[in-house]
């Protein structure tokens, strides 16, 4: 897949649209809505939001998000002067649909796109351009950070096998793909029933290889009410001199 990429790509910059899922349940945050959750005197949604409006490699943003929060985000983007929101749609039944629903509002358009969860707020620029790059040269790359804990396969309660940690990461967003191939991979997903836990998923089984960028720590995903605390002491140590 990558040498076929690399023969019909652009040499000119591809253009490059974004879609920000913020459609979860937050069934983890003890009743706490984690899009419109306080960090540091914003909104965790309005944070991520801000990070894409400054990325000056985006030139577009969807945002998909529950039904009840799409007049809300609408009106933080007024508010907050967030211009390149073009869209906030009402996310599916899961995340494949919701994403889905977000790229079918790009579906006239040509490049890339760059899936994001919503929920990372933290997202430098630095990991935004790289992985912008390195998708425009391969048509697929996520960022990833190494394994720190030893990770167990388990079954029926006990532990089954002890893979390589050297060979572990974890996947971070943003996923930035050729636009027209992750919306097909993910219709096809969808229609063999494939499971899916992110969007690398889908590209991998039609065997596109998805090229890693450096991620971080820091760019870690609300998931908790403990990670609320963690991003706090993280933003508060970026505003030191």
């Amino acid at each position: 897949m990558e040498l076929g990429w690399k023969k019909h790509r652009k040499t000119k910059p591809m253009p490059c649209a974004a879609v920000i899922v913020a459609a979860g349940s937050a069934s983890r945050m003890q009743g706490i809505d984690k899009a419109l959750a306080d960090l540091n005197g914003k909104p965790v949604l309005l944070h991520t939001l801000e990070a894409f409006e400054a990325c000056e490699r985006v030139d577009t943003v969807v945002v998909v998000t529950r039904e009840d929060l799409v007049e809300p985000v609408e009106q933080l983007c007024r508010d907050h002067h967030i211009t390149k929101v073009r869209q906030v749609l009402s996310g599916g039944s899961d995340r494949t649909q919701s994403v889905l629903r977000g790229l079918d509002a790009l579906a006239s358009r040509e490049g890339l796109a760059a899936i994001h969860d919503g929920a990372r707020p933290l997202v430098t620029q630095e990991i935004l351009l790289e992985t912008i790059a390195k998708a425009e040269r391969t048509g697929a790359a996520a960022p990833a950070v190494p394994v720190k804990d030893t990770i167990k396969v388990t079954g029926e309660g006990v532990i089954a096998a002890t893979p390589d940690r050297s060979r572990l990461v974890a996947i971070q967003t943003p996923q930035i793909f050729d636009l027209d191939f992750i919306r097909g991979a993910l219709y096809q997903a969808l229609e063999d029933g494939a499971p899916l836990t992110d969007d690398c998923s889908a590209a991998e089984r039609l065997g596109m290889q998805v090229h890693l960028t450096k991620g971080s720590e820091e760019n870690l995903k609300i998931t908790t009410p403990m990670d609320l605390v963690v991003a706090q002491a993280i933003l508060k140590r970026r505003e030191q001199p």
